[in-house]
């Protein structure tokens, strides 16, 4: 019933890598941010998640300096790819996993808040090639997505939390709440249903911890 939203605008990949190169630079953290608001910014397991990749192409083996060595990776299609990502990431974790080849178009009047490190297609760059390339009409056409879904224990604090603020303030002073129509019974119900749901995302760690919290309240 309830996910989180995570994004990384844009992917890191270089221009010209693979996605299988990209990714093995991403072994002890995720290339994506946390979009929900709680604290914790890193979430190391999850229930499921649904993600979806665009604007990266398979890219043929390359022997250029700075390559990865090809792997039977390489030859896997992008989904499959990314697919072994999240399972290596997320071991047990229900996943789906889907690659587009069209990127996201930014062209204007999407805003250039972009680092200059970035090609017009929204490919990573080093800083010479990047300074090289820097000028007034420079402007990120597209870049490259990943978008994605999680049903994560950090869940759990969240929920937790809302129902513990909304305990915390006291309702019967706004009087146009229940003029609306909800009752006291009803909003205790819908304060108990809130709890009970985010248990659902505990993994047992805590647990203990988080009853005394709500008894305490």
């Amino acid at each position: 019933q309830v996910v989180a939203a995570w994004a990384s605008l844009p992917f890191p990949a270089f221009a010209g890598s693979s996605l299988p190169d990209t990714l093995s630079a991403h072994q002890q953290d995720v290339p994506w941010k946390l979009l929900s608001s709680w604290r914790e910014q890193k979430v190391s397991c999850c229930f499921a998640q649904s993600v979806v990749l665009r604007g990266v192409c398979r890219e043929r083996p390359s022997s250029s300096p700075g390559r990865q060595p090809w792997t039977p990776l390489h030859s896997e299609s992008p989904e499959q790819v990314l697919q072994q990502y999240l399972h290596t990431q997320f071991p047990g974790a229900f996943s789906t996993a889907h690659v587009f080849q069209q990127p996201c178009d930014t062209q204007p009047p999407y805003p250039q808040f972009f680092s200059p490190l970035l090609t017009r297609q929204g490919f990573l760059q080093d800083k010479a090639l990047a300074h090289s390339s820097a000028g007034p009409n420079k402007a990120v056409q597209s870049i490259p997505v990943l978008a994605a879904l999680q049903a994560c224990p950090a869940l759990h604090q969240l929920l937790s939390g809302l129902c513990q603020d909304l305990r915390a303030r006291s309702v019967r002073r706004c009087g146009s709440f229940f003029t609306a129509g909800v009752e006291q019974d009803d909003f205790q119900e819908a304060l108990e249903e809130l709890r009970t749901l985010s248990q659902c995302y505990e993994t047992g760690f805590g647990a203990g911890e988080s009853e005394d919290e709500a008894d305490s309240d």
